[in-house]
């Protein structure tokens, strides 16, 4: 089958590998006909994690139950399934308290499993024509009857629209809130979309990004460009010097100041600042315990300097984590099926798998128009570098 295959820092290639085939009685074999680029893959695009060579990326994947394991008893030939991105038993004790994202037997020595990622099991991603996927029963999300006719909303169920839900979760968002969102990327955008759903007041999202911020006003939230004047004045002036009643951390460890320049404690000591006292931080945004390549000293150790002084006086709360992606997935699912939540709004690109590693260089360039890209195997490449949408 082709594949998304990771060669080195910013080298990949679309190549032939052998098939995904059924492994365990309990595997489900799909058949992907959606699988998103996320921004975490550019962690490992960049060279930025010990992600191996010659793995397949992608874990935002859907497509058709093509073949099932002797002990699959629910999903079906035929069905079409979502997968989240967390890979999880079903029965070890984080699972069965829905801590899917952090199971603690598909990955021994550590908490959490996923597909085609840095440090997270031995399980090859979904960027390909199939993908072999564990517990079937438990980790495929059988989609409604419109799951075609609105193929880009559902896959998206994957991973970012519940991690935009989880950081509004991990901010304990009530309707009402002020909330300020740092990052208007995918995940950033959906969790716009996602304290909107829960009656947020007024929605702040804070980058330099024209075009997302753009996106961001057009989902009904105040875009505020932190190239123009600083991010903290802008919340305060907007919440009459008391700061936003929640914040969500959606960057991550390679955040940057208004020159371009990383410095990983940026985002969240500016939360610090722009979130009431009393009020409570939700961070989906990835940190990485090593981060060896990073200019930064107290980084390269998974460190930062953080403003604990402030957050301790001012009597706030941080959550952390990946997302519980089938905690929230049914229920988005339903949102999407009646038509409350439309999350393919930020996609910008379908593409070809043939087109991957171009898109990856245009993403992780933050180019003009590369918001949220979907790959569609089945789809023949065209002679321009992208199909816009």
């Amino acid at each position: 089958m082709k594949a998304v295959v990771y060669h080195g820092a910013y080298d990949v290639r679309v190549t032939e590998v052998p098939d995904a085939k059924i492994e365990m009685p309990t595997d489900v074999l799909v058949k992907v006909t959606s699988t998103n680029i996320c921004g975490s893959d550019l962690h490992m695009y960049e060279g930025r994690t010990n992600m191996e060579e010659g793995n397949i990326l992608g874990h935002e994947n859907m497509g058709k139950v093509v073949e099932v394991g002797k002990a699959v008893t629910q999903i079906k030939v035929g069905d079409i399934v979502c997968m989240p991105f967390n890979i999880g038993c079903g029965h070890c004790q984080n699972c069965e308290s829905g801590l899917t994202g952090y199971c603690l037997t598909m990955n021994p020595g550590f908490a959490g499993a996923a597909y085609g990622f840095a440090g997270m099991g031995p399980y090859s991603g979904g960027q390909a024509e199939y993908l072999r996927v564990p517990h079937g029963d438990f980790n495929c999300l059988k989609l409604p009857e419109d799951a075609l006719e609105k193929e880009n909303d559902y896959v998206m169920l994957s991973d970012i629209f519940p991690t935009g839900y989880h950081a509004t979760e991990l901010a304990r968002v009530m309707p009402g809130d002020s909330v300020v969102i740092y990052g208007a990327g995918p995940v950033g955008l959906m969790a716009a979309l996602s304290a909107s759903i829960k009656g947020a007041s007024k929605i702040m999202v804070v980058d330099n990004n024209e075009e997302r911020l753009a996106l961001a006003e057009k989902m009904g939230a105040i875009p505020i460009n932190f190239s123009k004047a600083p991010a903290v004045e802008q919340v305060l002036e907007l919440t009459k010097g008391l700061g936003a009643d929640k914040g969500c951390e959606c960057v991550g460890y390679q955040c940057c100041d208004k020159h371009g320049t990383e410095h990983s404690n940026t985002t969240m000591n500016e939360l610090v600042m722009s979130v009431k006292a009393t009020g409570c931080i939700g961070v989906v945004g990835v940190f990485v315990p090593k981060d060896p390549k990073s200019k930064e000293p107290l980084q390269q150790e998974g460190l930062m300097a953080f403003d604990f002084g402030n957050f301790w006086m001012k009597g706030q709360c941080i959550a952390t984590g990946q997302a519980n992606v089938k905690t929230y997935n049914r229920q988005l699912s339903t949102l999407i099926s009646a038509g409350k939540a439309i999350p393919s709004q930020i996609v910008s690109h379908e593409l070809s798998l043939a087109d991957a590693p171009d898109a990856y260089k245009h993403f992780n360039e933050r180019d003009n128009g590369w918001t949220k890209i979907i790959l569609k195997p089945e789809m023949q490449s065209s002679n321009k570098s992208a199909t816009e949408k």
